[in-house]
């Protein structure tokens, strides 16, 4: 049995934020041949459902790592199997912070991602996020449970999002870790979650040897997965600091299948 992490936006998605249906069938194929399928992205578990539901992903032997590989899910079951959220002070600290510089912030309750304001950044990541938006001032006001994890945004000023992302650390490195998924999104997470983590995690609580785990993703916060599993694989449209870390390269992009001729290759081909 193989399992594999697949990270979603530059990865399994194309251009057009779908899994098309090429990759379905493969994906389907390699499932029906015994192997674990994951989808591991820093979306929260909502958005990654949604798109496993509109993919057709209905299969067994499906788990889900969100947020940043924050939160695990069991698909088969229905059920949150691991968590490693944000502690609800450090949850304050970092929204005042980027209150004090204006900087977007967002955090999230179970269904639904919080923030202060309706701004530019909130308007972009509902395009492709369809989870619902509650305002408010006070992130504690909302939350009753520590957040898996929280989201800076700046659309307009890269530098000032930098800034930030040092002041977040400079203060909280202790405990969490603040890493860029896209070059305005800065994903702020446990330093004992990441998706690393969260494949040697369910790798252990199934069984399964590092040495027959695959991930593949496209961006810095897919690093800690790719250099964790066995196999690590990086899109042909990965940034080359992504490619550094790379077992095997792709030699398709996101947009033409890359992920799904490295499956039938390496995962099903082997099997």
């Amino acid at each position: 049995m193989k399992i594999l992490f697949a990270d979603l936006d530059g990865t399994l998605l194309n251009n057009e934020s779908k899994v098309s249906d090429y990759s379905i069938d493969v994906i389907r194929h390699m499932t029906a041949s015994g192997h674990k399928f994951v989808l591991a992205s820093g979306r929260p578990l909502d958005s990654i459902l949604e798109v496993k539901r509109l993919a057709g992903l209905d299969m067994s032997g499906v788990y889900i790592t969100a947020n940043n590989g924050s939160l695990i899910y069991d698909c088969d079951r229905c059920v949150t199997i691991y968590e490693d959220p944000v502690p609800l002070d450090r949850v304050k600290s970092i929204w005042d912070m980027a209150h004090d510089m204006d900087v977007h912030i967002q955090a999230y309750t179970e269904n639904a991602v919080i923030t202060a304001r309706d701004d530019a950044e909130i308007r972009k990541y509902t395009i492709k996020i369809h989870i619902p938006i509650l305002y408010t001032d006070d992130p504690l006001k909302v939350l009753d449970k520590a957040p898996s994890k929280m989201l800076a945004i700046s659309l307009t000023d890269s530098e000032k999002l930098e800034r930030f992302r040092q002041k977040v650390l400079a203060k909280h490195s202790d405990i969490l870790d603040a890493l860029y998924s896209e070059p305005e999104y800065l994903e702020i997470y446990s330093k004992t979650a990441g998706k690393g983590r969260a494949l040697t995690w369910l790798c252990d609580h199934l069984g399964i040897p590092i040495g027959d785990s695959y991930a593949a993703g496209d961006a810095m916060n897919d690093i800690s997965m790719i250099e964790a599993a066995g196999h690590g694989i990086v899109m042909c449209n990965a940034a080359d600091d992504v490619k550094e870390h790379a077992d095997i390269i792709t030699e398709y992009s996101n947009d033409e299948d890359g992920l799904a001729r490295v499956i039938l290759d390496k995962i099903i081909g082997e099997a």
